[in-house]
């Protein structure tokens, strides 16, 4: 039998995992999507979306449902508007400090926050990606400080790894299966069961938190060794003077070849992840070779294109001190404006350090998120009758595919392009 007769859920924290899980939920049930950051809550009341993660029609439909009916989605950064909620779903950012360890911050400021207006059965269940043990070491005893509740006999908790991938509109919230857990079996199952009312790709229990944990871990982890292999491929070959993709290419005959592409590797999740899993591992007395020696290939990408075209500038007789290049995309992946830990800043960085004046290009992007993280002013428009010494095509958006690159060959611009998009005859290089 579920302790909670009626279900009134808070998903805390409305980014690119929050507010969709939001919605969605708000379709069956009433929902209160809380964030602190003011400015976010107003927008989405005006329902303006700066993550283009969600569907707008379907977040206008949800904040304008009939509260009658007990389904409708309620915006706020106070607080009490979430106290008389029994569910509370984090999904708050779970980011690395800069020397790559956890920062937990915001994911125990939201522990904390929610054990101050705890109540006798409350449930508590995490997203945000952390490291196997977390939810039950760090934060159940916040919620325990705060509220005077005992774990699992007057609050319980559970963990569903976020599966979100930012800017892709076909692998949704609902069409990819969730991982669920809970602190007890029977939390397990009202849990897992929840999550069936939205998720249509079905649901995968776990026996218990810390495997539902582990889970996400090694999800991001594995894809991030496997881009590390080929990126090493690609200093490899291009010390060799062949083409990387062409390799792959041919690899890629065999039935059991794993054809992964070589790249940057930035974004919130895989070039995260896999810190918190060696984290994990280190406070065990485990020091993890292969995950770590494949964040710093990926790490080394940014570095080894910037050289790369300095090198190929100098071949064809430009000069580099005060030369203009051109950055084209500064959001980790093509067509969203997600810039969380962007390795096209690596790139920018070099370049400067050269001395060449660097222009970054993004329709995408946030000019003033940009600004803010990474001190860049991003160009509105390329000029078209700049002369760039240098182009970097550094994101695949549909945009930069349409762009006439030809016309920089006659003034011998040196173009490389790190997602080999684009026709060898025009790249001078690629990844």
């Amino acid at each position: 039998m579920s302790i909670l007769k009626q279900k009134k859920i808070a998903v805390i924290g409305l980014g690119y995992v929050g507010l969709p899980l939001a919605i969605e939920f708000a379709k069956h049930f009433p929902v209160t999507g809380f964030d602190i950051n003011k400015k976010r809550i107003e927008e989405l009341k005006k329902v303006i979306d700066v993550t283009n993660e969600a569907d707008i029609n379907e977040l206008k439909k949800v904040l304008t449902s009939n509260k009658k009916l007990n389904k409708a989605l309620t915006l706020s950064n106070n607080i009490k508007d979430i106290a008389q909620s029994n569910i509370f779903i984090v999904t708050v950012p779970t980011p690395i400090d800069s020397y790559n360890s956890p920062d937990l911050v915001p994911l125990l400021n939201a522990s904390e926050m929610i054990g101050k207006i705890l109540k006798k059965n409350d449930v508590i269940i995490y997203e945000s990606t952390v490291y196997p043990g977390c939810t039950e070491e760090e934060c159940v005893p916040l919620l325990e400080q705060h509220s005077g509740l005992i774990f699992n006999t007057d609050f319980f908790v559970g963990y569903s790894p976020e599966r979100i991938s930012p800017g892709d509109k076909i692998n949704t919230l609902t069409t990819i299966k969730k991982v669920t857990s809970g602190s007890t079996p029977a939390i397990a199952d009202e849990i897992d069961a929840l999550y069936k009312t939205i998720i249509k790709a079905g649901t995968h229990k776990t026996s218990s938190i810390k495997v539902a944990e582990a889970s996400k871990a090694i999800e991001n982890a594995q894809r991030d060794v496997n881009i590390s292999f080929v990126n090493e491929l690609a200093l490899i070959f291009d010390r060799i003077g062949i083409d990387t993709n062409e390799v792959l290419e041919a690899a890629a005959t065999k039935w059991n070849f794993l054809k992964f592409k070589p790249g940057l590797v930035g974004g919130h999740c895989i070039s995260v992840d896999p810190y918190y899993l060696a984290h994990k591992a280190v406070s065990l007395g485990y020091h993890p070779q292969v995950i770590l020696s494949g964040r710093r290939v990926n790490d080394f990408m940014g570095q080894f294109v910037a050289n790369k075209v300095v090198k190929m500038m100098i071949e064809k007789g430009h000069k580099i001190k005060s030369s203009n290049a051109l950055i084209m995309g500064i959001a980790f992946k093509e067509n969203c404006p997600d810039i969380r830990n962007s390795k096209v800043i690596d790139i920018y960085n070099e370049l400067i350090q050269f001395g060449l004046k660097v222009d970054v290009y993004d329709p995408h992007a946030n000019a003033d998120e940009v600004k803010k993280q990474f001190d860049i002013d991003i160009i509105s428009t390329i000029a078209p009758k700049k002369n760039y010494s240098a182009i970097i095509l550094a994101v695949a958006h549909n945009e930069f595919l349409q762009f006439n690159f030809k016309k920089y060959k006659k003034n011998k611009t040196v173009i490389f392009d790190t997602k080999a998009c684009l026709d060898k005859t025009i790249a001078d290089a690629r990844l």
